[in-house]
């Protein structure tokens, strides 16, 4: 750690108090905006967290009745906080309130072992902005903030491990890497990083005591393993192995969505600019940061701290943005730490250079002020989400048409009229409307996305779907526009909407449900629903099995379900 020579103990004393104020300021603002939003309605991604979360708490383990991609390491955090809070948005956001501040302490606890307490405390400010920031989706728990949770403190236990040459924080470090993977599998880049810096710590020590740094390796790897291996033996004891193994695995390897190169560049300079849009000034300090840091990590001029952690750590979390190239707002959240460090970096390097000057004991409070500022206008550009609109305005706000607000009343109507036991389809992206309605999902297919894409497993998938939601027999089924739009572009493929037409035999509309702008929404059922023609291009049809109907199988009428 390095810390600043004390010319003059009052000036220092001063520059303390005002550190402490600052920290106090930025805490007590961004706990009043984050509880200020702890309602705000669940999106997409939340909202298949929670639903998975809620069939852990009924005791139904992942891919029985949810499939995709995804470790389910963010659900387990959800089934968690629902446990203790409820099964509430709020609850969820409270959960997310408490990662972040985790993530804050460990920002300070991180960056005090590279810099002075006051540069630490700055550090953990700046994070506590720049992971609030809606250019970042920061009120939204997404995975992100639990990687970042469990990559910092596997980080730093670490460091300590190293230090103190102790087994027990290098095994928990791995524990913590290995926890972090199982949130995403984008934190696989931390743990190349975590195990490089190892080696390259290890050298010295590797050429003198072989087998002890064999052994620390090893420690660490055998650690890192742990939490998947226990995934995979959960998945096997609970006979859905086979899923499991195909959605993590075999279709993750042949998902065909990934754009190329040169889009996935592009797609990152965009948000790169959104982001910096947003928070200009504090990301125009972290750019100085990474300049003024790199030139001394070239010159070696006397900046004594670990150079070379605090540069593998952001290009490590540049990197783990990269697997997709999809460069989400949300996945900048990874990075959100290393440029954390680069500003406190660069406000370290100001303030060790006014002091040395004759008279500049005094002027080392500019750096501080000036990162004050910046923030303050980062939260003035960004007063109307932070503090002016209400959660449904914040939500049509940042996603536009999207129906999270909606998907609230349609699930509220489900749940009234349909029995604990009652199974609904929803026919589109929208796995929130199964949390909200707190009903099982007729299929694992929660997500239509993977079913339009081109690659080898689409029509297996896409004939699984419709076979799961004839054998369950919903009580509800919801179609979406943007599906049957879908459905009519797929049409030459007769079993899909052949099959939509059909089933009306046995169901009828109960619901539409008109996004017609950000600020109206037509909600009809029953007999208003009846006849009625959406003026928009995003609707919701809702549909409802007829009492008395006999079950068709129809994957007897249609051969190619079979």
């Amino acid at each position: 750690m390095v810390k600043l020579a004390n010319n003059d103990s009052s000036a220092s004393k001063r520059y303390n108090i005002l550190v402490y104020l600052f920290i106090l300021f930025v805490v007590v603002v961004a706990g009043y905006i984050r509880i200020r939003l702890l309602n705000l309605p669940l999106e997409r991604d939340e909202g298949e967290y929670a639903y998975i979360g809620q069939l852990l708490l009924k005791g139904f383990p992942p891919f029985a009745y949810v499939y995709n991609m995804k470790l389910p390491g963010v659900s387990i955090m959800y089934a968690i906080f629902m446990l203790v809070l409820g099964q509430t948005p709020s609850a969820i956001h409270f959960g997310l309130l408490l990662v972040n501040g985790f993530c804050v302490f460990l920002v300070y606890l991180l960056s005090l072992r590279l810099f002075d307490r006051n540069t630490a405390i700055i550090c953990g400010a700046c994070y506590t902005i720049l992971s609030l920031s809606w250019s970042v989706l920061g009120f939204v728990a997404h995975a992100t903030h639990f990687v970042v949770l469990f990559t910092l403190a596997g980080l730093i236990l670490l460091l300590r491990a190293l230090e103190k040459r102790h087994i027990l924080f290098l095994f928990i470090s791995g524990l913590s890497f290995g926890i972090a993977f199982i949130m995403k599998q984008h934190a696989a880049l931390f743990i190349i990083f975590a195990f490089i810096y190892l080696l390259w710590r290890n050298r010295v020590n590797f050429i003198q005591h072989k087998t002890r740094a064999m052994g620390d390796y090893a420690i660490f790897i055998f650690a890192v393993i742990i939490p998947y291996m226990l995934i995979v033996l959960w998945m096997r004891e609970a006979g859905v192995f086979d899923k499991f193994w195909f959605w993590t695995v075999q279709y993750a390897r042949e998902y065909r969505s990934t754009p190329s190169i040169s889009k996935g560049i592009w797609l990152f300079y965009e948000q790169l600019c959104l982001l910096f849009y947003e928070q200009r000034y504090l990301w125009s300090l972290a750019i100085v940061g990474i300049v003024s840091g790199s030139v001394l990590l070239i010159k070696k001029g006397g900046f004594d701290t670990d150079r070379p952690f605090i540069f593998g750590l952001l290009l490590s979390s540049l990197l783990s943005m990269c697997p997709g190239f999809y460069f989400r707002d949300h996945y900048f959240v990874l990075i959100l730490p290393a440029v954390s460090l680069m500003i406190g970096s660069a406000v370290f390097l100001a303030r060790r250079l006014l002091v040395s000057l004759k008279y500049g004991v005094h002027l080392q409070f500019i750096p501080l002020l000036l990162v004050f500022i910046t923030i303050m206008f980062g939260v003035i550009h960004e007063i109307n989400y932070l503090f002016k609109f209400n959660t449904s305005e914040l939500s049509h706000y940042i996603y536009g048409a999207d129906p999270f607000i909606e998907s609230v009343k349609i699930a509220q109507y489900i749940k009234t009229h349909s029995s604990p036991g009652d199974q609904i389809a929803v026919i589109g992206s929208e796995p929130e409307i199964y949390f909200y309605a707190d009903r099982l999902s007729a299929t694992g297919y929660i997500y239509m996305y993977g079913l339009k894409e081109d690659h080898p497993y689409a029509k297996r998938m896409q004939k699984e779907m419709f076979q799961e939601i004839e054998s369950s027999v919903p009580k509800f089924i919801i179609i979406d526009s943007e599906a049957m739009t879908w459905l009519e572009l797929n049409s030459q493929e007769n079993f899909f909407w052949n099959w939509v037409l059909k089933f009306s035999r046995d169901y009828d509309l109960v619901g539409v449900i008109d996004l017609i702008d950000f600020n109206t929404t037509r909600y009809l059922w029953e007999n208003e629903a009846k006849g009625y023609k959406p003026i928009s291009n995003v609707y919701f049809n809702v549909y409802k099995r007829i009492d008395g109907a006999q079950h068709r199988n129809r994957t007897q009428e249609f051969p190619l379900l079979k």
